[in-house]
């Protein structure tokens, strides 16, 4: 039987309450977009979501959504902490898989006799891969340190400089993490790969602007002209993160069962509990991680850039965004500012002027928020919305997002015929594994225009510039 689903405007669409519910669910996609969606099963995850205890408003659905663990992969919840709960599925294995943005005083033309070589540089200073292993070597005491403060201890360490941390959303550091929850099998496998790309989805791009749609705001954050050239990290907490999710996952089976739920993958605990509060300082803990793995990427990258450019001057962060979190955040619900614990799994946090999580620097304008697409397609960078606080707790999407599982992408598409293609496109590739490659071919994913322009079309941000890449480096 077809799920009932009631349209609001262009953008958006409803899921009734109904039955366990205990709100609505919304969904902001296009007409184009809502067919990949309805593929799969996320909107009977975001109804299950809809039903968990002390949720606030709505359960919300992302423009890029597609079936995840528990919850939808662009799915936001955020929950009363008192009465409400906290769920490893709403945050995810790979906990504080995030993008960051460098701008550089560069031209296209500055580098385009050089973008083979920069990205060699960058290709065997950042290694990459499944299971791959970073450069620094790191005691257990050393880890736990990271954990508790994350890029902070990369700045400290003469990895990147102050102005990093100010660009980065946390500062580069959440303050509740604890190493003690995290166990001896996550800090083992998060030893031997800090500053490392890991593989999958993730990647380091050589952008350049293709097109600046919002000059103020583009100035404000270090977008010159169009053709300046970028670099985009997407990677997060590796190994260590997925643990952490994994030992997460058990213990609060083991402990509250899970009879009752629409969804065993919606497993969770009572936030004020002691697992719930366990669980969440483990979580900050490899959300530091990601932040200092992060950190560590682009500190080698601009070492790159000064030994086969010459400088990296200007080479300056514009931001550090997270997908993949649970957070304390204060937001209105009913005509009263609540602190509540925001869920976004596959989304970024979109805030508008004046929030006091925003840089100084930004904080009259909003958040820069980035969003990449897909190997050899535009990413975006887009500015968070005052009206994005009502329509979604300040979120958006996070990406393109997938519509082809990787094996059906492995049936259909072979690494070296995507290689010939970019080449044919003037874009370089490096890749570990050519079996990586045909699993994140392009048409694996969804429309990243059609994506952004429905993200700006419902208010949840505003485009500030559009990017294309010149080289790409998969693990």
């Amino acid at each position: 039987m077809p799920m009932e689903l009631k349209r609001i405007d262009e953008t958006t669409w409803e899921i009734p309450r109904d039955g366990a519910m205990r709100v609505p669910a919304r969904i902001y996609a296009s007409h184009k977009l809502l067919k990949s969606i309805r593929a799969d099963q996320t909107f009977v995850q975001a109804r299950n979501v809809a039903c968990l205890p002390g949720i606030q408003r709505m359960s919300y659905v992302m423009p890029d959504a597609h079936q995840g663990y528990g919850f939808p992969i662009g799915g936001v919840a955020a929950f009363d902490p008192d009465e409400g709960i906290i769920s490893p599925g709403g945050v995810g294995y790979d906990i504080n898989c995030g993008v960051r943005l460098l701008r550089t005083d560069y031209a296209a033309e500055d580098v385009a006799g050089r973008s083979k070589e920069l990205l060699a540089g960058i290709f065997n200073e950042v290694p990459a891969g499944v299971g791959k292993s970073g450069v620094t070597k790191l005691s257990p005491g050393v880890l736990r340190e990271i954990l508790v403060k994350g890029a902070e201890w990369a700045v400290e360490n003469g990895y990147g400089t102050a102005e990093d941390l100010r660009m980065t959303e946390e500062q580069g550091r959440m303050r509740e993490a604890e190493a003690a929850g995290v166990s001896a099998r996550a800090l083992e496998r998060g030893l031997p790969q800090l500053g490392t790309l890991g593989s999958g989805n993730h990647f380091l791009e050589i952008q350049k602007v293709d097109r600046i749609l919002d000059p103020a705001a583009a100035k404000t954050f270090g977008l010159a002209a169009e053709g300046q050239v970028l670099v985009m990290i997407h990677c997060g907490s590796r190994g260590l993160g997925h643990q952490v999710a994994s030992d997460y996952i058990q213990a609060m089976e083991n402990a509250f069962g899970v009879e009752g739920l629409p969804d065993r993958e919606l497993i969770h605990a009572p936030f004020r509990s002691p697992l719930g509060q366990s669980y969440y300082r483990a979580m900050c803990a490899a959300v530091n991680y990601a932040f200092a793995n992060r950190q560590m990427i682009a500190h080698r990258v601009r070492g790159v850039f000064e030994k086969v450019l010459g400088s990296a001057a200007g080479m300056r962060q514009i931001y550090d965004v997270c997908h993949n979190v649970a957070k304390l955040e204060n937001h209105v619900v009913d005509g009263r500012e609540k602190s509540l614990c925001v869920h976004r799994k596959g989304a970024t946090r979109s805030f508008g002027p004046g929030r006091r999580e925003v840089p100084e620097a930004y904080r009259a304008v909003g958040q820069p928020v980035i969003i990449p697409g897909s190997m050899g397609t535009a990413s975006y960078l887009l500015v968070g919305t005052p009206e994005a606080e009502a329509l979604s707790f300040g979120s958006t999407a996070h990406g393109a997002g997938r519509v082809m599982s990787r094996h059906e992408a492995l049936r259909r598409f072979r690494g070296e015929r995507i290689r010939e293609e970019l080449a044919g496109r003037g874009i370089e590739l490096k890749a570990t594994s050519w079996k990586g490659v045909a699993e994140e071919a392009s048409e694996a994913y969804k429309d990243v225009d059609e994506v952004v322009r429905v993200s700006q079309a419902a208010g949840l941000g505003r485009i500030v510039a559009r990017v294309v890449p010149i080289g790409v480096m998969k693990g």
